[in-house]
C-alpha cells in the first residue's frame, strides 16, 4: 500500500457518491426488505463499500451496475432466490437523485480541513444534479458561504466528460493551478473509476476503504475523511 506522508500534500480533491453521500437506505431499506433485506441502515451503509468493491474487481464500466446491485441487495441478506428480483429492483429505484444520503463523520470532516485551510474541490460522475444535492444535503457548496467551500464542483454531465477520463479532472485543477498535481489528493471510493482515473491525471489517489475491502493494494486508503487532516498538518 502507498504510504501518505505528511506535509506532502497541499490540496485535495474528493468524488462525492461514497465519499459525502450514499443512495439513501432510508428509502432503500423497506424497498428491499420485503425480499429478506436488513432494515437497519448501517447495514445499507456496508453493503455500498462491498457492492463497488465487488464493482472495482469486475471492472465494470461506469454505466454497468450489475455487479453492484447483486452484491448489495447479497451484503444486506436479501433471500437468496430473491436477489435477482431484488438486484433489479434496486437498479430501477437508485436514480442518480438518490445519491443525497450524507456520511455523516465525512462531512464533518471537510470542516476540520477547512479549519486547516486546506483548498478543496469536488469531481464526480453525475447527471447533472450534484453540485445541488451536495448544497441541499448540507454537505458544502461551490464559493464561500455557510456550508464548507470547494472551489469548484465539477459534474460529468456538466462537462461532457466522466471518469476515468482524466481530462475531467483538469476542470478542477485549473481552480488549484498553485500546487503541483503530484501534491493533490483525489479521495473516491472506486478503483476503477477513481484510482485508475485519478492516477492517470497525475494526482496521487486515495480510496475509502472503510471495511477494509481492498487489503493488499497498490494504492493509499483511508477508513473516513479524518484520517487527511494529519497529512496538512506538518
Amino acid at each position: 500500500m502507498s504510504v501518505l506522508s505528511p506535509g506532502a500534500f497541499d490540496a485535495v480533491i474528493f468524488d462525492a457518491g461514497g465519499v459525502f453521500v450514499l443512495p439513501d437506505p432510508t428509502v432503500l431499506a423497506p424497498l428491499l426488505a420485503p425480499f429478506g433485506g436488513s432494515l437497519d441502515l448501517e447495514n445499507h451503509r456496508r453493503a455500498h463499500y462491498a457492492a463497488m468493491a465487488a464493482k472495482s474487481r469486475a471492472d465494470d464500466a461506469e454505466s454497468n451496475w450489475r455487479t453492484y446491485n447483486e452484491t448489495y441487495v447479497k451484503t444486506i441478506g436479501v433471500d437468496h432466490e430473491m436477489t435477482s428480483i431484488a438486484a433489479t429492483l434496486l437498479e430501477r429505484t437508485r436514480s442518480a437523485d438518490l445519491w443525497r444520503y450524507p456520511i455523516e463523520e465525512n462531512v464533518l470532516a471537510i470542516g476540520v480541513l477547512e479549519q486547516l485551510d486546506v483548498p478543496m474541490s469536488v469531481v464526480s460522475n453525475a447527471a447533472g444534479q450534484i453540485e445541488w444535492v451536495l448544497e441541499w444535503a448540507r454537505v458544502c457548496q461551490r464559493g464561500p458561504g455557510p456550508l464548507v467551500s470547494m472551489r469548484t464542483i465539477i459534474d460529468s454531465e456538466v462537462v461532457g466528460v466522466a471518469k476515468p477520463h482524466p481530462e475531467i479532472f483538469e476542470f478542477a485543477l485549473a481552480e488549484h493551478s498553485e500546487s503541483p498535481r503530484e501534491r493533490i489528493l483525489y479521495v473516491g471510493d472506486s478503483v476503477s473509476m477513481d484510482v485508475n482515473g485519478s492516477r492517470a491525471a497525475g494526482l496521487v489517489p486515495v480510496l475509502i476503504d472503510p471495511f477494509d475491502d481492498h487489503v493488499g493494494a497498490d494504492f493509499a486508503r483511508v477508513k473516513s475523511v479524518s484520517d487527511l487532516a494529519g497529512l496538512f498538518v506538518t
